[in-house]
C-alpha cells in the first residue's frame, strides 16, 4: 500500500486558479465507446487530473484506505404501507460503459470532455456549481424557504450537534425531468462544515446535470468546495482534486439500470467517510468499491471534521423561490410523497460515524424544505426497520405557479 501519512497538524489553506480543461485523450491507454455516445478513456493512474492542483504536486496516491469496512446487511423493507408492500430495491453498481468494455489494472476511467461543448466562456466554470449566494430581500420574504441560498430549493434530513467522520445512504435512481440546459436536479448525501457562502463540503450521489454531462441521463457523481464554490471544487475529475484510486467505476457515467415507474426499483449505495490516519475523505460505492478520495490538504475546517450531514434532493435553478414561472425540473422523480407504490424519491439506511466510530443511525434530525408547494418531503423516523426517506415533486403545477 503506498500512503500519504502525513503528519503535519494543520492543513494547506490553498485555492485553485484559472484552469484549463483535462484532456484525457492525451493520456489514453485505451477508450472504451459506450452506447449512449460517452468516451471513456483509460488513463495511467499517475497521471490523472489531481495532481494539477497546487496543494496536491507532491501527493503520494493512498491506493487503499487503512480503515477497514464492515459490510452493513441491507435491511429489508416489508412494513405494509397504503396497503401494498414496498418492493425491495435491488442495489447496483454497474455503468452502461461497462457493457462495451473494462479499463486495465493501473488505469483510472476518465469521462472524455468534448471540446466543442465548451466555449471560451465557460472553461473557468465549468463543472462548478454556482457560487452559493445568500437570498436578496425579495426572496427573505417567502414564507415558504428555509434555506437561505439563492436559486436552490432542496428537501432533505439534517442530522448536526456532533463531529461526523462518515455517512452513508441507499438511493433510489430515477431520471428526473430537467426542463433548462443550465439547471440540474440531484439526489445526494454530503458532509459539511464552515459558513454560510464559505462552507467546505464533499459529496456524492446521482444526478441529472445537462451542463455538465451535455445529456439528460441519469449519473454517478461526486463534488467538493472548499470555498462555497466560490473558487474551487468541482463535479467528479472536471478539476483537480479528487484522486481515484479504482479501474471500475467512472466518475459522471451513466448508471445502469434505473428504476421506472411501477417497475423494478433500483438503488445505489454511496459512502463518505474520512480515513482517521490520512485525513483524506474516501468515496465508497456499493459497499464493495472504494472509487477515491478528497484529499485533507484541499481543505481547512473538513480537516478535522465536518460539522453536518445532509441527505436529500436538490434542483438547481434561476426559477425557484417566488420567481415566476416557476420551473418545471423534477426533484426525485417528478413524484410528491407519500409514495403510490414506492414511486417517489426514496433514500434508506441512512447513516453516520462520528469520531470514526462505527456507523449508526442518526439520533438528532431535523427536515428542512424550500419550497413544500413545489417539492415536499416525509421523513419516517418511526419506520418499523429502519427510517425511510421519501422526498421529490414536479415543480411548476398550479400549486407552485
Amino acid at each position: 500500500m503506498e500512503s500519504d501519512s502525513t503528519s503535519r497538524s494543520t492543513p494547506l489553506n490553498v485555492t485553485t486558479t484559472r484552469r484549463s480543461i483535462f484532456d484525457s485523450k492525451k493520456h489514453k491507454v485505451k477508450s472504451i465507446l459506450s452506447e449512449d455516445g460517452d468516451i471513456i478513456d483509460c488513463i495511467d493512474i499517475y497521471k490523472q487530473p489531481a495532481f494539477n492542483h497546487p496543494a496536491l504536486k507532491s501527493h503520494t496516491i493512498q491506493m487503499v484506505p487503512t480503515k477497514v469496512l464492515k459490510t452493513e446487511d441491507t435491511l429489508t423493507n416489508d412494513a405494509i404501507k397504503g396497503g401494498k408492500k414496498e418492493a425491495d430495491s435491488i442495489t447496483i453498481t454497474s455503468q452502461l460503459w461497462h457493457r462495451s468494455g473494462s479499463c486495465p489494472k493501473g488505469t483510472i476511467p476518465i469521462r472524455r470532455i468534448q471540446k466543442h461543448f465548451l466555449n471560451k466562456k465557460n472553461v473557468d466554470d465549468y463543472g462548478r456549481k454556482k457560487p452559493s449566494q445568500p437570498m436578496n430581500h425579495h426572496d427573505m420574504k417567502l414564507k415558504d424557504s428555509t434555506n437561505s441560498l439563492a436559486n436552490h430549493s432542496v428537501t432533505q434530513v439534517l442530522a448536526e450537534g456532533f463531529s461526523y467522520s462518515g455517512a452513508k445512504v441507499d438511493i433510489r435512481v430515477w431520471t428526473p425531468y430537467v426542463e433548462k440546459e443550465d439547471e440540474y436536479s440531484t439526489s445526494r448525501v454530503l458532509i459539511e462544515n464552515g459558513g454560510l457562502t464559505d462552507f467546505e463540503l464533499v459529496e456524492t450521489g446521482w444526478a441529472v446535470n445537462p451542463s455538465v454531462y451535455n445529456d439528460h441521463e441519469t449519473r454517478l457523481y461526486t463534488y467538493w468546495t472548499a470555498d462555497g464554490s466560490k473558487t474551487t471544487g468541482c463535479f467528479d475529475l472536471t478539476c483537480p482534486g479528487f484522486v481515484q484510486v479504482t479501474d471500475e467505476i467512472a466518475l459522471g457515467a451513466a448508471i445502469y439500470p434505473v428504476s421506472k415507474p411501477n417497475s423494478i426499483p433500483y438503488q445505489i449505495t454511496v459512502y463518505i467517510y474520512k480515513d482517521p490516519m490520512t485525513n483524506n475523505w474516501w468515496v465508497n460505492y456499493g459497499e464493495s468499491i472504494n472509487i477515491g478520495y478528497w484529499p485533507g490538504e484541499l481543505f481547512s475546517q473538513l480537516w478535522y471534521h465536518g460539522l453536518i450531514v445532509k441527505w436529500g434532493g436538490e434542483v438547481y435553478s434561476q426559477w425557484v423561490k417566488g420567481r415566476h414561472p416557476h420551473t418545471a425540473t423534477y426533484m426525485g422523480n417528478g413524484m410528491e410523497p407519500p409514495p403510490m407504490w414506492g414511486n417517489c424519491g426514496t433514500m434508506t439506511r441512512m447513516r453516520v460515524e462520528q469520531n470514526s466510530s462505527p456507523l449508526m443511525k442518526p439520533e438528532w434530525t431535523s427536515v428542512e424544505v424550500d419550497e413544500y408547494r413545489c417539492y415536499d418531503i416525509l421523513y419516517e423516523v418511526d419506520y418499523v426497520y429502519d427510517p425511510i426517506l421519501y422526498y421529490g415533486g414536479p415543480g411548476r403545477t398550479w400549486a407552485c405557479p
